[in-house]
C-alpha cells in the first residue's frame, strides 16, 4: 500500500524571517531575509515538503512540486492575450510562495462589482471573489487550499484593452518586490463589455492614509506610539521596493492604503522602475508635487534618495496631521520654492528625535538623506523602546502624548479650508529653469529676491492670490511659469 504523504511544513514568525525566500542578492537586505541558495536555512525556517522531501521555499509552498502542477493546468485557460499569458505563467512556474504567483480570472468569478474611484492612471473597482486564492497545496488531502470570500479591488488602466508595457510592468513590479507591507496582486481579468484588462488587487477598506487620519481620529486621539508602529510598517514596504532594485516614485498618502485590520500598504506600483537604469530621454515627471523631491522636480533621474524624501513628507503629514501646502496652489511658485528649501510646518507638539528624522528625510542635499534601510532599523529601535521608561523616544512621546491629548478636542474643531489648486492626486508636472535645491534656515516662510531689471515688460502681471505674502520675482521664477494656471486664482498687480 502506497504510504500517504504528511504535512511537514512550519509556520513561519515574520518578524524573525520573510515568509518565503528571496531569490536574489540584496543590497540592503534586513535580518529576516533568507535565500533560496541556503538549504539549511529553509529547512530550518519553512520545514520540508512532505512529497519531496525538500527544503520548502516558503511557509506550506513547494516550488518545484507546485510549478508542475500549474504547468500541468496551463492548457485549461488563456486571457486571450498571449503576453499576458506569459507574465501569468512564468509566475506560476517560478513561485516561491502563493504572493508570488498570478491567476487568470474569469470575469464572472466576482460578484457585487461597484466603481470606487478614477486615479490619475485608471479606474478602480471593488469586487467579492467567493472562490478566492490558492494558498497553498494541501498534501494530504491532495487539492489547493483556498482563501475563499475575498473583497478584492479591480484595476483598470486606461486603454488596457490594447495591452502596454505600463500594465505589464505593473503587473511585474508585483511580483517581484517581497510582498508583506506592498499590496497584493492576485492576478488578471478582463471586462467583458470594455474589453479593458484589469488587475485583482487586494482590497483596503479603511481607504488610503488621509482617509485613516480623518476617520479615526474624529472619534480617537492618535498616539505617538501607534504613529511609529504604522511608520515602521511603511518603511518595510518602502525598503521591500528598494531592496528589489526599485524606486516607487510615486509615493504619495494616497498611495498607502490600510486595511480592515488597520495595516498599511503600500500600494499604485505603476511607476515602480529598476533604481539604476536610465533611458537617454528626459524622464516625464509623474506625481503630486508637496512629494516630490527638488532634485526631481529639475529633472533629475528618480533615486531611492527621492523615495526618502516623499516618505519625510508623509511621515511630518502623519504626525502632524496636516495635509502640506492645503493653502496654496499647486504650481511652479511653490515648485520654486520647494527647491529653495520651503517646507511645511513641523509642529512642536511633534516629538524632537522624530522631528529630526523628517528633517533629515526631506534634507535638500541627497547624501544627507538617510538610507530606507538607516530608516527602517531606526523606526525599529524606536518601536521597541517606545515603552521603555528609561529611553529618550519614550519621556519625549509621553510628553508629547499629554499635550496632543489636552489639545484633541480643539483640533477636531479646527475648520481648515484646502485651496482649490491644491490637487492631491498624481498629475504630469512640468517646470523649467528651477534654481538648486538648497537647504533653508526657516522651513516654513519664504521670500523670493527681488531683481526690478529682469522682470519682463508687462503691462499687466498676474500672481496668485495665495502668494501674496511678499512675494518677489527674480527672472529664474518667472521663467519656470510654463504652466496651466487658473484664471479664478489671479488677481492684478
Amino acid at each position: 500500500m502506497e504510504k500517504k504523504p504528511r504535512n511537514k511544513w512550519k509556520s513561519v514568525d515574520p518578524n524573525r524571517n520573510q515568509r518565503y525566500v528571496t531569490t536574489t542578492e540584496l543590497e540592503d537586505a534586513d535580518e529576516r531575509a533568507i535565500y533560496m541558495k541556503d538549504l539549511y536555512k529553509r529547512k530550518q525556517v519553512y520545514g520540508i515538503c512532505g512529497e519531496c522531501n525538500e527544503p520548502g521555499t516558503g511557509q506550506n509552498w513547494c516550488q518545484p512540486c507546485n510549478a508542475k502542477r500549474f504547468e500541468d493546468n496551463f492548457k485549461n485557460w488563456t486571457s486571450g492575450n498571449k503576453d499576458i499569458d506569459k507574465v501569468i505563467q512564468e509566475s506560476q512556474l517560478n513561485a516561491v510562495h502563493f504572493k508570488k504567483f498570478l491567476e487568470w480570472i474569469p470575469f464572472e468569478k466576482f460578484q457585487n462589482i461597484t466603481y470606487v474611484a478614477k486615479g490619475g492612471f485608471g479606474k478602480i473597482y471593488s469586487a467579492e471573489w467567493p472562490e478566492g486564492i490558492s494558498e497553498y497545496w494541501d498534501i494530504e488531502n491532495q487539492k489547493w487550499h483556498k482563501i475563499t470570500d475575498l473583497k478584492v479591488a479591480l484595476k483598470s488602466l486606461d486603454n488596457s484593452s490594447d495591452i502596454c508595457s505600463d500594465f505589464l510592468n505593473e503587473i511585474k513590479s508585483h511580483l517581484e518586490i517581497f510582498l508583506y507591507d506592498t499590496i497584493q496582486c492576485f492576478g488578471v481579468t478582463q471586462d467583458p463589455n470594455t474589453k479593458d484588462y484589469m488587475m485583482v488587487l487586494y482590497y483596503c477598506s479603511n481607504g488610503n492614509l488621509r482617509n485613516f487620519l480623518n476617520k479615526y481620529r474624529s472619534k480617537n486621539y492618535l498616539s505617538y506610539e501607534l504613529k511609529i508602529d504604522k511608520l515602521l510598517q511603511i518603511a518595510r514596504g518602502l525598503l521591500d521596493i528598494h531592496n528589489a532594485g526599485k524606486v516607487h516614485k510615486d509615493f504619495h498618502p494616497g498611495n498607502i492604503l490600510f486595511s480592515h485590520k488597520n495595516l498599511p500598504f503600500i500600494s499604485d506600483l505603476g511607476m515602480c522602475r529598476p533604481a539604476n537604469k536610465y533611458s537617454d530621454q528626459k524622464e516625464r515627471i509623474y506625481g503630486v508635487l508637496p512629494y516630490v523631491a527638488p532634485e526631481v522636480l529639475r529633472g533629475h533621474h528618480y533615486t531611492k534618495a527621492a523615495d526618502i524624501y516623499s516618505f519625510g513628507i508623509i511621515m511630518n503629514e502623519f504626525l502632524s496631521e496636516e495635509t502640506p501646502y492645503s493653502n496654496i496652489s499647486f504650481d511652479g511658485f511653490l515648485a520654486i520654492k520647494i527647491c529653495q528649501g520651503y517646507r511645511p510646518e513641523i509642529s512642536k507638539n511633534i516629538p524632537q528625535l522624530l522631528a529630526d528624522i523628517i528633517i533629515k528625510c526631506w534634507d535638500a542635499e541627497i547624501k544627507n538623506r538617510p538610507t530606507t534601510k538607516e530608516l527602517y532599523q531606526i523606526l525599529k529601535k524606536w518601536n521597541e523602546e517606545k515603552r521603555d521608561n528609561e529611553t529618550v523616544i519614550y519621556s519625549q512621546l509621553k510628553e508629547c502624548n499629554e499635550i496632543g491629548k489636552k489639545n484633541f478636542e480643539s483640533r477636531l474643531s479646527k475648520n481648515t479650508q484646502s485651496h482649490s489648486q491644491a490637487i492631491y492626486t498624481s498629475k504630469l508636472l512640468n517646470f523649467k529653469n528651477l534654481p538648486k535645491p538648497v537647504n533653508s534656515s526657516n522651513l516654513s516662510s519664504f521670500q523670493f529676491n527681488l531683481d526690478i531689471n529682469n522682470i519682463p515688460s508687462l503691462s499687466i502681471l498676474e500672481i496668485p492670490t495665495s502668494e501674496c505674502l511678499d512675494l518677489q520675482l527674480n527672472e529664474s521664477a518667472l521663467e519656470c511659469l510654463d504652466l496651466q494656471l487658473n484664471e479664478s486664482d489671479f488677481l492684478v498687480w
